[in-house]
């Protein structure tokens, strides 16, 4: 099983390296890629230095150009296309089918992904993709409960990743209706949800407040934890009780699924975590390399080690973790 990790810049990814990934996702430093925050990402000097680590080091450098192309922006998209060929990384993480399809005919010898926000759920789905633009794997959304995963990886004609840890998204992956609905900004192609200049603080009666665009999110007392303002997370009084009315803040963390995750033929592991920082990328790659080298070895005497999930909680959204869709039974 491959351990695929995030990184921002530079930094993350040297770490990422020395701490066990087997690859690493990256992205360019524009729309066409989903975490396009001021501050992130590489640029193409910082690409080629990246190109020469994973090849000194035997690793895999995968780069996402997992957005949606704008009308009227098209050459965009295809340069980035054209400039990861140019550098030859080990594949491409793309969505649009447009993209999908230069990339297929243009560079027939470059390993294709489909993104997760392509949010393919069925075998159908894949075949399609699979027959049309010859992708090698596919990133399953984090919508499907372990039955279905299975169900779904056993006859996919590509390799099959899936989210191990990291943030959880209530909507369509990476295309959030409801930052989009506050912010006027469109996750797709302004970084992500809640973009940090539409953010807001304030102490007010000794509590401090978070608003995005204005809108007040949550409130929290002195002793709180105060969690980064995005709607679906946000608390609201809903029939005279103020709780999490959509999503609580809380990572994925799949940890002590993997005998099941290998069992059921999942090629790789992927980190969530791209705008996160160097520390977190070495810590949480630390954690899931140990772990995935165990549960390979033994996976009938595989156990999730305390100190493992310790290091992952304290890393973790309200520091609380989920097996998310992966175990809900109503599915």
């Amino acid at each position: 099983m491959e351990l695929v990790c995030p990184a921002g810049n530079l930094q993350a990814l040297k770490l990422a390296i020395e701490n066990g990934a087997d690859a690493i996702y990256t992205g360019f430093r524009d729309d066409t890629n989903a975490r396009h925050f001021a501050g992130l990402n590489f640029s193409d000097a910082e690409y080629e230095q990246a190109i020469r680590l994973v090849r000194t080091r035997q690793r895999k450098l995968f780069l996402a150009i997992n957005t949606f192309a704008q009308a009227g922006q098209w050459p965009r998209w295809q340069r980035a296309v054209d400039r990861a060929a140019e550098l030859g990384v080990d594949a491409l993480i793309v969505a649009d089918l447009a993209v999908l399809d230069y990339a297929a005919n243009r560079y027939p010898q470059l390993p294709l992904h489909l993104s997760v926000q392509a949010s393919a759920t069925t075998q159908e789905a894949l075949r399609f993709y699979q027959r049309s633009f010859a992708i090698r794997r596919a990133v399953l959304p984090r919508v499907l409960s372990l039955q279905q995963l299975a169900a779904v990886s056993k006859e996919a004609p590509c390799e099959i990743e899936v989210f191990g840890f990291g943030s959880l998204c209530i909507m369509a992956e990476g295309r959030c209706q409801l930052s989009s609905y506050l912010t006027g900004e469109s996750p797709n192609t302004c970084g992500a949800c809640s973009p940090a200049r539409f953010v807001r603080w304030e102490e007010k009666n000794r509590m401090l407040e978070s608003r995005l665009n204005g809108v007040l999110i949550d409130r929290f007392a002195e002793q709180e934890n105060a969690g980064y303002p995005t709607l679906c997370k946000g608390r609201f009084i809903v029939d005279g009780k103020r709780t999490h009315a959509l999503e609580e803040p809380v990572s994925l963390n799949t940890l002590e699924l993997l005998p099941e995750l290998i069992h059921n033929g999942i090629r790789a592991i992927k980190i969530e975590g791209r705008q996160r920082s160097p520390s977190y990328v070495a810590q949480v790659t630390k954690v899931w390399r140990a772990a995935i080298d165990a549960a390979t070895h033994a996976p009938e005497n595989f156990s999730s080690r305390p100190d493992w999930q310790q290091a992952l909680a304290q890393l973790s959204e309200g520091k609380q973790t989920t097996f998310g869709a992966y175990q809900r039974a109503w599915q």
